[in-house]
């Protein structure tokens, strides 16, 4: 009896957080309401206020939902050793666009961050929560091509702080101009164009070792 609740209890929660993907999309974070989500999701403002304190809780919920499960594959791409990390690189980064491009849910959600939420007045409360989770995908990418330096794969010359916030860079314009016109380009073709010709960039003149 104890496990039907908790497993009740759990899709409750998420068919919420579904209902809230889905309103945030169609009207913008701040002219959603909790009875809005409530409504969608056909529960009760009690039941959302079980699961969550406020809006910004039920937000946060919502990113972590997505960034949880993308932080779990850093750390197992971090720990595979390759060869040659610049193959991490690529492998990582291309990821992103992979998500957003099949998975609707990663859609919606990038849609959301980038262009259906101004983080003021309540919703500030977790923007520094967010810059956290891209300062540490960027320490992810540095270390891999400070890896792939001392391996000769990536000249000692390229400052690898520099490349990593180039490759981040490419991949946030990328994904904010897709998710505004999907119709404007290939997002999974052009992305790995793109990012392939970076990294030639970088690794030009430098000598594949096996």
């Amino acid at each position: 009896m104890v496990r039907k609740t908790k497993e009740e209890a759990l899709e409750t929660r998420c068919r919420i957080l579904d209902a809230a993907e889905v309103v945030f999309q169609r009207n913008g974070v701040s002219r959603t309401s909790l009875a809005d989500i409530a409504t969608e999701a056909d529960v009760t403002r009690g039941a959302i206020y079980w699961h969550f304190a406020h809006k910004v809780d039920l937000y946060d919920a919502m990113i972590q939902r997505i960034i949880a499960p993308f932080e779990l594959r850093l750390e197992e791409l971090q720990s595979h050793q390759h060869d040659n990390p610049m193959v991490f690189v690529r492998s990582l980064v291309l990821s992103i666009p992979h998500d957003v491009v099949n998975n609707p849910r990663h859609f919606r959600v990038f849609e959301i961050l980038w262009h259906k939420c101004e983080y003021v007045g309540e919703m500030a409360k977790i923007r520094d929560q967010h810059m956290e989770c891209g300062h540490r995908f960027l320490d992810i990418i540095e270390k891999a091509l400070r890896l792939a330096q001392e391996r000769n794969f990536l000249s000692k010359n390229t400052c690898a702080r520099q490349a990593a916030v180039g490759l981040m860079a490419i991949m946030d314009g990328l994904v904010v101009n897709w998710t505004l016109d999907p119709q404007l380009f290939s997002l999974d073709a052009m992305a790995a164009n793109i990012v392939d010709t970076y990294i030639s960039g970088l690794q030009q003149a430098q000598p594949h070792q096996h």
